[in-house]
């Protein structure tokens, strides 16, 4: 047997933009979560947690022995270091796992303010070599989170030349940035929002075109089809299909990115990559990913997708800033009794509705709904109002928290 058939198959962080996505990545497999506070992290687009939500969710995720890891990742301003060592503090005090720094300054303060948390270092620190981890390593990381522009082959060679208490942790799925590991400065030349701390406009997904400067208001496409060009515009990531590789080469950890992006997102995303990580630890020598996964993850709005830096340059997006929008929601299942799944209606459906059902930790199923009723059992021919309670006869339970959805016409 070759020696990476040996190693250990790597943690699964998915992202929680608030308290109702973090249950959702427990609930269907994840190692760890990575969210942020009110301040410091990267996604002011995302809810993120006060301090209520943040204790009510490292408890449930301890509940689950799932690890919490805090992004704290923004490129901070001296107003804020002020208020940073509380927050630090508090941190340490609810029982977070890690915390997640860019800056050096912000890494030096994770250490002295809470000193029993492992400090991870982000992928905005641009690390690309062997040499710059060690740094990060001597200076008390436990992990780091390498730059999206490596290679399968770098990394191999990072994990050879660094301590194996070094963690590496590297994206797998997500959105990708034109920009070198999310450092840009379009958006705030173009918006004024700071793609820096979190605020980015996202400018590359712009349509653009060109104008000579002697001929000013005169619009010419940068044609690429005849749709006109986004020539900024990057293809999402995809690596499900080579999670062997990303094994073979030593990462630690696979991270789904999205902390901005849906509940249903977050669902999907962590079952799929759960049940292709489960498949991998049973079947390394000749694994392959099950065609459902792949169905599975074209089933959320995404980019087409591509495998970023891994195997060479990565492609672009060239046709539209838009996503492939196939499914939605339809319901959320929230309990079954007496032959009955209950559920709160999220987009309006009818009976005869066919259903591509999300279980919790169980493979996806479809089933056709002949009858519905209200909440108060009434037979009704269709589910009109969002958040309403419906409930659709079945003959077996369908787990707390699955999704029902509908692909799109």
């Amino acid at each position: 047997m070759s020696t990476w058939t040996n190693k250990k198959i790597p943690e699964l962080l998915c992202p929680a933009g608030d308290l109702t996505r973090l249950i959702a990545a427990v609930d269907y497999g994840a190692d760890a979560v990575y969210l942020a506070g009110e301040e410091f992290g990267m996604r002011t687009a995302a809810s993120n947690f006060g301090e209520e939500d943040l204790i009510k969710g490292v408890e449930y995720a301890h509940s689950h022995n799932v690890k919490v890891h805090v992004a704290c990742n923004i490129v901070p301003h001296n107003d804020e270091m002020s208020r940073l060592p509380d927050f630090l503090k508090f941190l340490e005090r609810v029982g977070v796992d890690a915390i997640i720094a860019s800056d050096i300054g912000t890494a030096g303060m994770v250490k002295k303010y809470a000193p029993s948390v492992e400090l991870h270092i982000s992928v905005q620190s641009g690390i690309c070599n062997y040499v710059t981890a060690n740094a990060f390593y001597e200076m008390g990381a436990k992990r780091v989170v390498l730059a999206r522009e490596l290679s399968l082959e770098e990394i191999r060679e990072i994990r050879e030349k660094t301590p194996k208490e070094l963690e590496i942790e590297c994206f797998a799925h997500g959105a990708m940035c034109v920009s070198f590991s999310a450092r840009c400065l379009l958006s705030s030349y173009m918006t004024g929002r700071d793609a820096n701390r979190g605020d980015c406009a996202q400018p590359c997904r712009w349509h653009y075109s060109l104008m000579e400067e002697k001929r000013p208001g005169q619009y010419f496409d940068i044609t690429e089809t005849d749709k006109g060009s986004y020539i900024l515009n990057a293809n999402d990531m995809c690596m499900a299909p080579y999670l062997d590789k990303m094994l073979e080469a030593g990462i630690d950890s696979i991270k789904i990115e999205g902390r901005a992006k849906s509940h249903y997102y977050v669902a999907v995303t962590t079952n799929a990559y759960r049940a292709a990580l489960d498949s991998l630890k049973e079947n390394k020598e000749h694994w392959s990913l099950a065609p459902w996964i792949a169905e599975e993850l074209e089933k959320i709005s995404h980019r087409p997708y591509s495998t970023g830096f891994y195997f060479g340059p990565p492609q672009q997006t060239y046709e539209s800033a838009g996503y492939v929008r196939d499914y939605s929601v339809a319901a959320v299942v929230t309990g079954y009794e007496n032959g009955m799944v209950t559920a709160i209606m999220k987009n309006k459906f009818f009976v005869g509705q066919e259903f591509d059902c999300l279980a919790v930790k169980q493979s996806p199923f479809t089933f056709r709904v002949n009858e519905l009723y209200d909440g108060e059992d009434n037979p009704i021919d269709n589910a009109p109002h969002p958040m309403m309670t419906v409930k659709i006869p079945f003959e077996r339970p369908i787990p707390e928290g699955s999704l029902l959805r509908m692909k799109n016409e």
